[in-house]
């Protein structure tokens, strides 16, 4: 009767150990995935970065990828942000500190599918840069340039 007594408390005990370290290893499976979901690149001291989009971006949900990077902005800086690619059709999309879109530019003034956007900004923090491409037209390498214009004097 003991020893059956005994083998009882001994399963009870490493019952409970077993289910904290279960617990323990979901949680942090799932903190893993959770910082794996979304972190934008840091765009370089250079501001200019030449890349690739591949199908392991981000999802649009419109058939395309979309790459982010994100780079800290001053109030009243006014910005130039060009985007080229031989290899797709690309879209560039400013988000705000917010996450609410300050520009975007398709198609540049020069009649390319190149991108081009003008933008001042109104409040200082972190931005995102949002490299992506129209609808289906894929991916591949492209070239991301942020410009600082300065005031003409």
């Amino acid at each position: 009767m003991k020893s059956k007594a005994f083998a009882m408390g001994l399963k009870q005990i490493t019952f409970i150990p077993a289910s904290l370290l279960a617990i323990a290893i979901s949680s942090t499976a799932a903190f893993a995935q959770v910082n794996k979901l979304y972190n934008p690149i840091p765009l370089p001291n250079t501001y200019e970065v030449s890349d690739t989009l591949t199908d392991k971006d981000i999802p649009t949900g419109q058939g395309g990828f979309a790459r982010d990077y994100m780079v800290t902005l001053k109030k009243g800086d006014n910005l130039a942000v060009d985007l080229s690619s031989e290899s797709f059709d690309s879209i560039v999309t400013l988000l705000g500190p917010d996450g609410t879109t300050i520009a975007e530019n398709d198609d540049g003034p020069d009649g390319s599918s190149n991108s081009l956007l003008f933008t001042r900004i109104t409040e200082a923090g972190p931005y995102i840069v949002r490299v992506r491409s129209f609808g289906e037209t894929g991916v591949g390498a492209f070239k991301l340039k942020v410009t600082r214009l300065q005031p003409v004097k």
